[in-house]
C-alpha cells in the first residue's frame, strides 16, 4: 500500500533490530551512581548537565532506543514508543529546538504500559506534577508548555546514532540516570565499566571507613 506523496514512511528510517546491552549488565548497573560509571569509563559519556530528572527520585537504567525528531514535532516520539522493546530507554534528540513540551501525561502512560524503562530527552516536557504521579522516569532539560506539531511529511530517525551534547548515543548503549544526571556507556564497553564501577564503589566505601577512623584524605591518597 503506497503512502501519499507528502507522507514519510517511518519504516524507511527505523531500525527495528539491534544489539542491546545484556540484561545481566543492566541489572548490575542499576545500583551504581552515574558519576561512578562516568569515572570508571575514563570520564566519558556524561550527557549535558542540564538534563535532569523531572521528579526527585527518578532513576533509569537500560539499553538506549534512540530517536532523532524534527524540531518542534513529537510524532517520531510516539512512533518510538511502539518501536522500542520493554526495558529500553528512549533517548531523544530534538534538533536543538529545546523550547517545546515534547512529552507529557499521555506518552508517559503509554510508555509505562509498554514496559519501557524511561525517557532521556535533550529538550523539554510538560505535565510535571502528573509525570511524577505516574512514576515513569523522565529526564529532560526542563518543563515547557509550548506545544508541538505532527508533520507526517517530516523525516526523523529511530535507532540511528544521535548526538546529545558532546556524546554520540548508539542504539543498544547502556543508559543510566539518577539525581546527578545521565551517563551513556558504549555497549561494547559496558561489562568492563560496570565491573570497574563496582570496584570503585567498594574502594570509596573503604576510604570513607578510614576517614571515620581518623585518617585524612591527604594520608589516604598520598598527597602530603
Amino acid at each position: 500500500m503506497s503512502l501519499p506523496i507528502d507522507r514519510i514512511d517511518p519504516r524507511e528510517t527505523t531500525q527495528a533490530d539491534f544489539a542491546r546491552t545484556a540484561p545481566e549488565i543492566v541489572d548490575a548497573a542499576r545500583g551504581i551512581p552515574t558519576a561512578t560509571l562516568h569515572e570508571a569509563a575514563g570520564k566519558i559519556g556524561a550527557l549535558p548537565s542540564v538534563i535532569k530528572p523531572v521528579a526527585p527520585g527518578f532513576r533509569l537504567c537500560g539499553p538506549a532506543a534512540t530517536v532523532h525528531a524534527p524540531g518542534g514535532d513529537n510524532l517520531w516520539l510516539h512512533r518510538a514508543i511502539y518501536a522500542a522493546r520493554p526495558g529500553d530507554v528512549l533517548v531523544v534528540s530534538v534538533s536543538d529546538a529545546f523550547e517545546h513540551g515534547y512529552w507529557g501525561e499521555v506518552m508517559s502512560t503509554a510508555s509505562q504500559v509498554r514496559g519501557l524503562a524511561g525517557l532521556v530527552i535533550d529538550g523539554c516536557v510538560r505535565d510535571g506534577v502528573l509525570l511524577e504521579e505516574i512514576g515513569f522516569p523522565v529526564f529532560a532539560r526542563g518543563l515547557c508548555i509550548r506545544g508541538t506539531g505532527k508533520d507526517f511529511g517530516a523525516r526523523g530517525w529511530i535507532n540511528a546514532p544521535v548526538a546529545i551534547g558532546e556524546v554520540t548515543v548508539h542504539a543498544g548503549d547502556l543508559i543510566v540516570g539518577d539525581g546527578d544526571g545521565v551517563v551513556c556507556i558504549p555497549r561494547d564497553r559496558a561489562a568492563k565499566v560496570v565491573d570497574a564501577g563496582q570496584a570503585r564503589e567498594a574502594n570509596e566505601a573503604e576510604q570513607c571507613r578510614r576517614l571515620r577512623a581518623g585518617e585524612t584524605t591527604l594520608d589516604i591518597f598520598g598527597w602530603n
